[in-house]
């Protein structure tokens, strides 16, 4: 029965990114009970950027639970950390709404996972495509050096995480001395 703990154990220390033996990571069933970061309008940075003139988009972020505590109490990511980037598109005319934006269908689902032995880069990118409203649920890493990359490492604020865009995580980056300026 010990060896049982230990396994619970060891799954909760290494996060949520699991990979099939091809190196597809699985996308998280229940991401959606993950630690909800933060909810952007109309961000323009990616691939997944709406065109000119099209309705805004929606990004929501959500992270593994055991790397949201571990970063409260460090101010760094552990390995297996994983963030779920849901991109949704919005609309201001529905039901009883007479302003503002409210989300609509599904877009794109990107994640973010770190782990260093099985990425040069440390961090690696997926892209779940999503086709007539189901999602994929396995993706491949977006190559080495691609400009997720080049962009993440540039210009996260903690190790190659955009923490400046989640309002409750930048005062312990700081006061943990993990900020980058």
């Amino acid at each position: 029965m010990k060896w049982v703990w230990f396994l619970l154990a060891a799954y909760a220390f290494a996060g949520d990114a699991k990979f099939s033996k091809d190196g597809e990571l699985a996308l998280p069933a229940d991401y959606r009970e993950w630690i909800f970061l933060s909810s952007g309008l109309g961000m323009t940075y990616g691939p997944n950027a709406p065109a000119a003139g099209a309705p805004l988009r929606f990004d929501n972020v959500y992270v593994n639970p055991s790397s949201y505590r571990a970063f409260q109490k460090t101010g760094a990511w552990p390995e297996g950390t994983m963030f779920i980037l849901e991109i949704r598109g919005s609309t201001s005319e529905g039901s009883i709404n007479r302003g503002g934006h409210f989300q609509t269908s599904l877009v794109a689902v990107e994640a973010e996972v770190k782990d260093t032995k099985r990425f040069k880069e440390g961090w690696a990118y997926f892209d779940f495509p999503v086709k007539d409203g189901a999602t994929a649920t396995s993706a491949k890493a977006i190559p080495p050096g691609s400009r997720c990359v080049q962009c993440h490492s540039k210009n996260g604020k903690v190790e190659n995480t955009f923490v400046q865009f989640y309002p409750s995580l930048i005062d312990t980056a700081k006061a943990k001395g993990t900020w980058k300026n």
